[in-house]
């Protein structure tokens, strides 16, 4: 074929994209008891590490933009998960902290990580070949976050 580089087989992309999709639908059953979405997850991750955030830092560290990180907050709101409030210094800035709920999440979801390590192992894939990709996502993120930023 003389287009070789549109062939399906040969896309980079696919495979990252597929691979995404496949991944976060392995976590469903483990975050359907805790009534969460896998975005929701990762916004209760990033407030476990440090709680009180601005919604655009959230947002930063999630690769997601305020059109997405905004509405994921209200919803999140809605559960009773976060809540936010104006700065203190900056009144047109929110910040985001865990309510009670959102702080006792951590407890239950603590299992998430082993469960989904545990899974790909049935599966075959090796723990230390999933721990040798981290860096060259890393790698490849952060240079396409920098190319995003010019």
């Amino acid at each position: 074929m003389a287009y070789d580089q549109l062939k399906l087989q040969n896309q980079l992309c696919f495979r990252l994209y597929t691979a995404s999709r496949l991944i976060t639908q392995a976590y469903e059953p483990y975050f359907k008891p805790l009534g969460i979405t896998y975005t929701q997850y990762l916004v209760l991750m990033v407030l476990w590490e440090e709680d009180k955030q601005p919604i655009n830092t959230i947002g930063q560290k999630l690769k997601l933009g305020i059109n997405t990180t905004s509405p994921l907050i209200k919803r999140m709101e809605k559960l009773g998960l976060v809540a936010r409030q104006s700065s203190e210094t900056d009144k047109r800035q929110q910040i985001v902290y865990l309510t009670q709920k959102g702080k006792d999440m951590k407890k239950k979801a603590a299992e998430i990580p082993s469960c989904m390590t545990n899974d790909f192992c049935r599966c075959g894939i090796d723990p230390e070949s999933m721990k040798a990709m981290i860096p060259i996502l890393d790698e490849l993120l952060n240079k396409l976050s920098v190319k995003e930023e010019d």
